[in-house]
């Protein structure tokens, strides 16, 4: 079939350029987005602490992952230190949190920590780039894994810290129903500001810089501004994220925020779709429940097979590994992409070839 990105109905004209641009392009887009949003936020009447856990970690891993794809798929640069940024708005959030100030502006403030913290490591993005990138950024994943073993006033070292639980005027955020809708609020902020950042002039110099730096330049875009600028706002994600990470948890160690989460969120993004907002959730969707759902393939073909009941753990492990590989080669664009193909053979039909 070919591709067509976003066919329109008969009729559907756009007269401006604002309306061009807007973030549901349909009336069908804005309804299935309002019902989507309905049915999480109902979802506590009808799903117990299991459900309710995975979709507040769905949220949670969702945001950090948008943050990536701002760097990555909206810019252009790599990084391989998003793990650490989520730790170390975990650790803010908790910090900040202790010293007396209020949770809900506590998380808010770990994510402009966490935006300063990932601006000075991105200082060396504006003079590299592919591999050589690649590699500070993996420098900047392992100083903060130290920093977070040996700064025990701010992270507890290796024993771990606390963190308290969220509260509005003495409502408190204490069980999965309630912070479901905490981190539903964030959710819904953090999609329409990186929706929005996509239609704004900043946004479209942050797409120059990653389809031609050079054309770019000459246009009269600062590229170390927006180099050092996308790192900044990806950390502020990666920020809020380990905020409501932390504070979910109730408790930050370091032990949670190595390497292997960072290529998790490199998955995320991989797998959902580079440069697309809503592809960062449906990554963060489909590797959170990749393991879990072949947990249970294996646990069946076990009852066939005995000896593959030993090799579960190994094929949790494996699945997220062969996914990557599989999209990489099968699918590049993402979920996302294949979404949209499927959408417009629908609307095209019959003459979607």
């Amino acid at each position: 079939m070919v591709h067509v990105p976003n066919p329109r109905p008969t009729g559907d004209f756009r007269v401006s350029y604002a309306a061009d641009r807007t973030i549901f392009r349909t009336r069908n887009e804005t309804m299935a987005v309002m019902v989507g949003l309905a049915l999480v936020a109902l979802a506590p009447l009808f799903f117990g602490g299991y459900v309710l856990s995975q979709l507040i970690l769905i949220g949670i891993y969702g945001i950090a992952a948008l943050g990536l794809n701002v760097l990555t798929g909206m810019t252009g640069q790599i990084s391989l230190g998003h793990g650490a940024f989520f730790g170390f708005g975990a650790f803010a959030s908790a910090w900040i949190a202790s010293r007396g100030i209020p949770v809900l502006i506590a998380i808010p403030l770990a994510g402009v920590m966490t935006m300063a913290v990932g601006m000075i490591f991105g200082i060396p993005a504006a003079r590299l780039k592919g591999l050589y990138l690649a590699i500070a950024t993996l420098a900047s994943q392992y100083i903060l894994e130290d920093f977070f073993a040996r700064a025990d006033w701010f992270t507890g070292g290796t024993y771990g810290s606390l963190a308290e639980t969220a509260s509005l005027f003495g409502f408190q955020f204490n069980s999965d129903a309630r912070y479901l809708y905490l981190v539903l609020f964030w959710v819904i902020v953090t999609f329409i500001g990186v929706a929005n950042l996509s239609r704004t002039r900043d946004g479209r110099a942050l797409v120059a810089v990653r389809d031609h730096y050079l054309s770019a330049e000459i246009m009269g875009i600062n590229l170390t501004k927006y180099r050092i600028l996308s790192f900044g706002i990806s950390s502020f994600f990666a920020g809020i994220g380990g905020a409501l990470y932390g504070h979910y948890l109730g408790f930050v160690s370091a032990e949670g925020f190595t390497i292997l989460l960072s290529i998790e969120f490199l998955a995320m993004i991989i797998i959902g779709g580079l440069g697309s907002v809503s592809g960062s959730l449906l990554g963060a969707a489909f590797i959170l429940l990749l393991p879990q759902a072949m947990e249970v393939f294996a646990n069946a073909l076990a009852t066939v097979v005995p000896a593959i009941a030993q090799g579960t753990a190994y094929i949790k492990q494996m699945s997220v590994g062969a996914a990557i590989i599989l999209f990489l080669v099968l699918e590049p664009e993402g979920l996302v992409h294949r979404w949209r193909m499927m959408r417009a053979s629908w609307k095209l039909y019959p003459f979607s070839h």
